[in-house]
Parts: structure tokens; C-alpha cells; sequence
């Protein structure tokens, strides 16, 4: 039997292939792979929309199983609570923000556009346009693996932050304790957005940084801006095959950030005394612009680059290997390092791979 690779399952199309690979459509198919697997011992990779992995040419020796799960239920809707929905780990993240907007159920339209599943977002705290899933999940079930037990978690219990929950804590080497089966969100009913928390989204809507507007201007608009930035999949972009953003934004010391120039972004952290920087910005600062890494010459040979729209995303060519990728990602850390004495940590799970 044919193997299955990994690249034909990650938007960065890289990836070699799988020891074993399941395909998981309903909650018990999911709780029966994993169990089955760590029965035999084996490794686990839970992979779904594969937009957040870079996987080692090598592939992966274990079980590979898909979370295949979709659809989601209305458990309560009024105009007080707002709506009470649960969603399937395996559901595709923007037909869910699509049919929210389209119903007016408001707060994740400024998500719109970012690639993979439902079940991904909470284990990340996935964000964009001063959007963060956090502020509307109320709660994750689970299959805890050393419990061999269903977990549920609410909000709180979740420890978000920047890019991190307990669910990513509990992660090793792409294999989580915790594997996510349904989310719920609640929504707030109406046909206007959360507030605008983004200026340039906010620029985009022409509206003041912390006012309304409709959401489905909002998330028109937030497609539109991730489309320049090649950040919404396209089969004949190359520019969108990549893990997204590669690198997460720093979060520094406000000492380390007023050692920077003073057309440096910085944002505020949420946490006393620190302060949040743009990778992107530190990237091209540092002398990488748009299409690093086209040369030929460069140093993945012109197979892997930053994309030519965006500075923080790697992208491949074509032709690329996990390797190539990951070459292109060290010289860019390792450039910001020598400029700015700041390290740049991945955002996406490397399997098999080190920067």
C-alpha cells in the first residue's frame, strides 16, 4: 500500500510520509484511533486542516490520524444569551465565521479567512485583527489521554494567552494529552461587529479604533486585506502555501523594546510591563523583505522564500522540502538575532524539524 504524505495534507505542501494513517469522521472514530494507537504504543500526530504544521521530509513514523469531524448544533439561541453553538473538532474554521456572519451571530467575523479546523483554533488562542478566539469560546471537550476519559474545559480553565492555551502546553512534538472533539462558542446575536480593535482594520472599515461596524463589512474587508498578504489558500498562488505566519510577534521587556527605533510597532501585551513587537516589521528591518530567498543562489536555492506579499510567512516555491523551509526560517531568525539581540519563536508545530 501506498503511503500517505504528509505534503498532500498541509498547505505548505511538504511533508514526507505517514507510518500509518487513519482518517477519523465522528467523535468515536477519533477516541477509538487515538486509543487503538496509544495501545500499541505508537506515536500520535492529530492533524486536520494542516495549515499550522511543517513536517520533516522523513515523515512522521507513527499513527497519523485526520480529525474528519464536521457540522455543528444550536444549542440555544435568544436575544439575551446570544447563541449557544457546538462545533465539530474537523469543521472547516471559515464556513463556520461564514454562516456566523450570515446569521448575525456576531464576534468572529474579523477571524474570517484563516485556514483549518475548528478544533485547531482554541489550542493556539487563534487570532487576527485584535480577534482572538478566546473571547468567545465558552467552553472544549476533550479526550484526555492519560486519563483515557472525556475532559471538558471551560474558558478560564483553557489558560489562554498569546498563541497558547493548556491544550498547546500539553502538546509534545505535535502529540497532545488533550485531543480536541467539539468547541463552543457563544455569540452574541446582531448584524454589527465586535468592536474594531485593529487600526488598520479599522482604517479599511472608516471607523474609529474600538467602534462597530456591520460584520459582514468586516469580514469582506478582512478577506480582502488577508488576500494581499497572501494569507487566504489559493491552489494558484504560491504565496499561500505556508504554514501562515511562521513567527509569533515578541513579547519583550518594555527595556528591550525601547532599545528599538521609534517607528518600531508596539502593542500592548496584556501583562504589566511588557510589550508586544511585529515580527514582520523586525524581518524586513533586518533585511529580509518580500521574497527572500527567490535567488537561486539563496539559501534554499529559490525552492522556498518568504512570500512576496508578506514578510511573515515562508512559502514554497514549488518544489520545496521541509528543509528548505526550515533554511529559510533560520537565516531569517538568526538575521533578527544579530540585529536586534531578539529571538523569533515558530508559531507553527515543527515535526521532526529544528530551527
Amino acid at each position: 500500500m501506498t503511503p500517505t504524505l504528509l505534503s498532500s495534507l498541509t498547505t505548505s505542501a511538504v511533508g514526507g510520509p505517514a507510518g500509518k494513517f487513519v482518517e477519523a469522521r465522528t467523535e468515536a472514530e477519533i477516541i477509538d484511533a487515538v486509543r487503538s494507537a496509544d495501545a500499541a504504543g505508537e506515536q500520535v500526530l492529530i492533524i486536520s486542516g494542516g495549515s499550522n504544521l511543517l513536517v520533516s521530509d522523513d515523515g512522521f513514523p507513527g499513527t497519523v490520524i485526520r480529525i474528519a469531524s464536521e457540522g455543528f448544533t444550536v444549542n440555544a439561541e435568544d436575544s439575551c444569551g446570544g447563541v449557544s453553538v457546538v462545533v465539530q473538532a474537523g469543521h472547516n474554521w471559515d464556513k463556520l465565521v461564514e454562516h456566523a456572519v450570515r446569521h448575525a451571530w456576531s464576534g468572529i467575523e474579523a477571524l474570517s479567512g484563516i485556514p483549518g479546523s475548528t478544533g485547531a483554533t482554541p489550542v493556539q488562542n487563534v487570532g487576527a485583527y485584535g480577534s482572538e478566539v478566546s473571547q468567545t469560546i465558552a467552553a472544549v471537550r476533550t479526550w484526555d489521554r492519560e486519563r483515557n476519559a472525556v475532559q471538558t474545559f471551560t474558558n478560564s480553565e483553557l489558560k489562554f494567552g498569546y498563541r497558547d492555551s493548556i491544550l498547546k502546553q500539553a502538546t509534545v512534538n505535535g502529540s497532545p494529552r488533550y485531543v480536541v472533539l467539539t468547541v463552543e462558542f457563544q455569540l452574541p446575536l446582531g448584524r454589527m461587529s465586535a468592536p474594531i480593535r485593529y487600526a488598520e482594520l479599522a482604517r479599511a472599515l472608516n471607523v474609529e479604533v474600538g467602534k462597530r461596524a456591520y460584520a459582514n463589512d468586516v469580514r469582506r474587508e478582512v478577506l480582502r486585506l488577508r488576500a494581499s498578504k497572501g494569507m487566504v489558500w489559493d491552489s494558484s498562488d504560491r504565496d499561500t502555501y505556508s504554514t501562515g505566519s511562521f513567527f509569533t510577534n515578541p513579547i519583550v521587556s518594555a527595556e528591550v523594546a525601547d532599545k528599538l527605533p521609534e517607528t518600531a510597532p508596539r502593542y500592548p501585551a496584556g501583562q504589566d510591563g511588557l510589550v508586544k513587537l511585529s515580527a514582520a516589521w523586525l524581518i524586513d528591518q533586518a533585511g529580509f523583505g518580500k521574497g527572500f530567498g527567490l535567488d537561486q543562489d539563496g539559501v534554499a536555492g529559490g525552492r522556498a522564500s518568504l512570500s512576496t506579499k508578506h514578510t511573515l510567512a515562508i512559502t514554497n516555491r514549488g518544489s520545496a522540502s521541509a528543509a528548505d523551509m526550515v533554511a529559510v526560517a533560520r537565516e531569517v531568525r538568526a538575521g533578527v538575532e544579530r540585529q536586534f539581540g531578539i529571538s523569533l519563536h515558530p508559531e507553527p508545530l515543527l515535526i521532526g524539524l529544528g530551527l
